[in-house]
């Protein structure tokens, strides 16, 4: 009798094996909170009529409920964090494909220029406001990066530039974070009290609001339009995090000597490209342009857009396990005091861009 060798069984002990296996329970978790903010939303339909709070916007809150009363274990931790970064970069990708290139024609080369001055001058004022607050140089470049670029992301790219010390990076990431959640929530407050229109409020989002996936979840309870113009011009926005992180780099030097955390001097970092262009908005804008030559099929468009809605939501509640509200009350005064009024100069400015660029 003949005996046939069979194909070798790979080891559950593969490294890609545990690799989804440390992932799995996170993303499930997050799937999981995203399958009840979808019912929770359709039961708001039917009961009122309309979806007051969108799936988006309730993974976040449901999240961070969740995060308030269990700290979740290294069990927990690799699945949320790749839901977190790697699933809402990959939604962001497939929203490329929905972006109207028209809209981004219209915008022109004035609402480019002038998202990159209010960068600049948010970047001033929350810096300045932070010093003046009685902040570190180091804590006020922080806060100042985080409000005006793209929060934790501009925190975590200029905090080993400038040496920051890690508890200074520690609470910069969970004040934006927690304060971001409220953002989200009351932004769309102001297209009724302001009488904005649906881009208007899309600017508006685009510039104020901290990360991609909160302008997404800011302005989807909106209008598509507003998803749309919010989403192009954060992403303008996230491109100034290079020009910022190389400035710090050539300039900075003063504030890594300042450091007081011993008698060491933190070593200068050398950048890497995907901290001043993530791989991610160069995937967006490839999509947006395959989409506008007529690569991507009308039929695909909407699946295409329902995955990138279904990843964002999962991405929304990761966001919202990473947000402990109790931060707020072990931030400090003057952190306090500097992010809030950081963030209310920024949105003074953005509106007034709104006003001068005279969009509609």
């Amino acid at each position: 009798m003949t005996t046939h060798a069979s194909a070798p069984v790979p080891a559950p002990s593969s490294p890609l094996l545990r690799g989804a296996g440390r992932i799995l329970p996170g993303l499930g978790l997050c799937a999981g909170i995203s399958a009840v903010a979808f019912a929770l939303e359709h039961v708001e339909a039917l009961a009122t009529g309309r979806a007051w709070l969108e799936a988006l916007v309730l993974a976040i809150l449901i999240g961070t409920a969740i995060r308030s009363v269990w700290t979740p274990s290294e069990r927990w931790r690799p699945g949320i964090a790749f839901s977190a970064k790697m699933v809402l970069e990959i939604a962001i990708v497939l929203l490329g494909a929905s972006l109207n290139v028209a809209m981004i024609m219209a915008a022109g080369p004035a609402l480019l220029a002038g998202i990159a001055a209010v960068v600049a001058i948010a970047l001033a004022s929350s810096f300045l406001l932070g010093r003046a607050l009685g902040l570190p140089k180091r804590m006020a470049v922080l806060v100042a990066c985080g409000n005006s670029i793209c929060g934790n992301s501009a925190i975590a790219a200029v905090a080993p530039v400038i040496g920051a010390d890690g508890k200074d990076v520690a609470a910069s990431i969970a004040f934006t974070a927690v304060l971001g959640v409220l953002v989200v929530l009351g932004l769309p407050l102001l297209v009724p009290l302001l009488n904005m229109s649906e881009t208007q409020y899309g600017v508006l989002a685009g510039l104020t609001v901290y990360a991609v996936p909160q302008v997404l979840a800011a302005t989807a309870p909106v209008a598509a339009a507003s998803v749309q113009i919010g989403t192009l011009v954060k992403l303008v926005r996230v491109l100034m995090l290079g020009p910022v992180v190389l400035a710090l780099s050539v300039f900075g030097h003063r504030l890594r000597e300042d450091s007081t955390e011993g008698n060491a001097k933190p070593a200068p970092r050398r950048l890497a490209v995907n901290k001043l262009v993530p791989w991610f908005i160069i995937a967006f804008l490839g999509m947006a342009a395959l989409r506008s030559h007529g690569v991507i099929p009308e039929v695909a468009l909407a699946p295409i857009a329902k995955t990138a809605t279904i990843l964002t939501i999962i991405s929304m509640a990761a966001l919202g396990l990473g947000v402990d509200i109790r931060v707020v009350a072990r931030a400090g005064g003057r952190v306090t005091a500097a992010v809030t009024l950081s963030l209310i100069a920024l949105a003074a400015v953005s509106l007034g861009l709104i006003r001068l660029l005279g969009i509609a």
